[in-house]
């Protein structure tokens, strides 16, 4: 019997040591050798829920990664006293605030930049960071749409920087282990791949358009997307829900489930074919400004035949498969079929009713200590750090290209559901086949001076 134990030794050896021996070092000596004067000192720009996310991570890493916080930029001053604490309580250190992340890009004691932006944002602060010699750790979706993220991937390769993509499952030995598992044959020759995203939210509400608030830096906040009275259901958080500036969520969370989907069935590559259906249930929309659906189904077809599904479901809703699955994916292969559920998976061998492989029940990726410093993905961050040290691409796990690819798959979505019509792309040219209306919607009109340039 194919077992957890096996797959470990033969592959991985945990993600851990996949990036620290990339250096030639081992987990033990590595803090050890890095000293003051190779200090990477940070920047983290987007402040609320997941900029707090990223900022407990880099201080979770000061020690083992010698890694400092010496800026915080956001719009909204507002949320300079909670971060400054945060980062004074957990790292001791105290942190510069700017709201004007252009002038965080001119200085040069900062390597490297943390993106926690709304997804509007997330091509150009990216590109600009490139362009300043920085580099980039941005949050998924990689772009905003399909134009921004080959930008993302050219500027990158043209400034020699390292960007990750913030889709962390591609540094949880669990996950990796599941993946390995699956190349190596373990269900057979995998044929279609499932992406769950079921997040039950209610409504926002509607309010009135208002005089934005002292604190916010409204047309900064705005950037790429069009000038808009200033609102307070369409900013913070709540942008994810409107086309302007996100991508509903399917393409927030959805993301996540969708790189390990295509990582699951080793596509390296765009579907040929795209058809993306659903609505707003169960909300009223003249009680609720939403405009993204909260319930959509996506189906995409590769060259080859094999099928990726991903599934979004924002109301109330059951779970599925043995392993309850709100939030994960699914994967049929010839021989039988994969469960991976956050981080614990199960296979299971044609028709048979018990798992045959699969991760220790309950288990969560531990890794090495000095590595897996804090909860949230922080292993992701160090990889980052790592892949900065050794300035090579491919030891980042999850580079701008990859996450673009992946984040490609969401966006091309919600064209399809848009026009509410089958798509069929071609891949190479990054275009749709004769669809000049589909095609309009692969960029944006950009608001001056904010504009994704078509040479990085």
């Amino acid at each position: 019997m194919t077992n957890r134990r096996d797959f470990i030794k033969k592959s991985a050896i945990g993600a851990a040591g996949i990036t620290i021996g990339g250096l030639g070092l081992s987990p033990k000596s590595y803090s050890q050798v890095v000293g003051s004067n190779d200090r990477i000192i940070l920047a983290v720009v987007g402040l609320r829920s997941r900029g707090r996310d990223h900022i407990n991570s880099w201080c979770a890493l000061k020690d083992n990664r010698n890694v400092r916080i010496k800026t915080i930029c956001d719009v909204d001053e507002q949320f300079y006293p909670q971060a400054a604490k945060l980062i004074l309580d957990r790292s001791g250190e105290k942190a510069v605030t700017e709201w004007d992340m252009r002038k965080v890009l001119d200085d040069k004691d900062i390597d490297a930049v943390s993106f926690g932006l709304p997804n509007h944002w997330h091509a150009l602060s990216a590109i600009w960071a490139c362009q300043a010699a920085k580099h980039v750790y941005a949050e998924k979706p990689a772009c905003h749409n399909i134009h921004e993220g080959r930008k993302m991937v050219e500027a990158a390769a043209k400034y020699n920087v390292r960007m990750q993509t913030g889709c962390q499952n591609r540094s949880i030995p669990n996950v990796i282990e599941a993946m390995k598992f699956l190349h190596s044959g373990g269900i057979g020759d995998v044929f279609m791949a499932k992406g769950l995203c079921y997040k039950p939210r209610d409504s926002f509400g509607i309010a009135p358009d208002a005089t934005p608030p002292a604190s916010l830096h409204y047309d900064m906040w705005l950037g790429p997307a069009p000038m808009r009275p200033y609102n307070e259901k369409r900013v913070h958080y709540n942008w994810h829900w409107f086309w302007d500036t996100g991508n509903g969520d399917t393409g927030n969370q959805g993301p996540h489930q969708f790189d390990i989907a295509r990582w699951g069935l080793n596509k390296n590559e765009h579907p040929v074919t795209i058809y993306s259906m659903g609505g707003l249930y169960g909300i009223n929309p003249a009680e609720c400004a939403q405009e993204t659906p909260n319930t959509q189904t996506s189906l995409f077809k590769y060259k080859d035949g094999k099928i990726l599904e991903f599934e979004t479901r924002g109301r109330y809703t059951n779970d599925e498969s043995s392993l309850g699955i709100r939030i994960g994916n699914t994967f049929y292969g010839t021989e039988g079929y994969l469960e991976l559920n956050e981080e614990t998976w199960k296979a299971f061998r044609k028709r048979e009713r018990e798992p045959f492989a699969g991760s220790k029940t309950g288990e969560k990726s531990t890794g090495d200590p000095t590595f897996l410093a804090a909860p949230g993905g922080t292993e992701h961050f160090a990889n980052f750090l790592d892949a900065i040290r050794s300035g090579k691409d491919e030891t980042l796990n999850c580079q701008i290209k990859e996450g673009y690819i992946s984040s490609a798959l969401p966006l091309l979505a919600n064209i399809s559901y848009r026009l509410g019509r089958e798509l069929t792309f071609d891949g190479t040219k990054e275009k749709f086949v004769k669809d000049k209306a589909a095609d309009a919607m692969l960029t944006r009109n950009y608001r001056k001076p904010y504009v994704v340039p078509e040479v990085v």
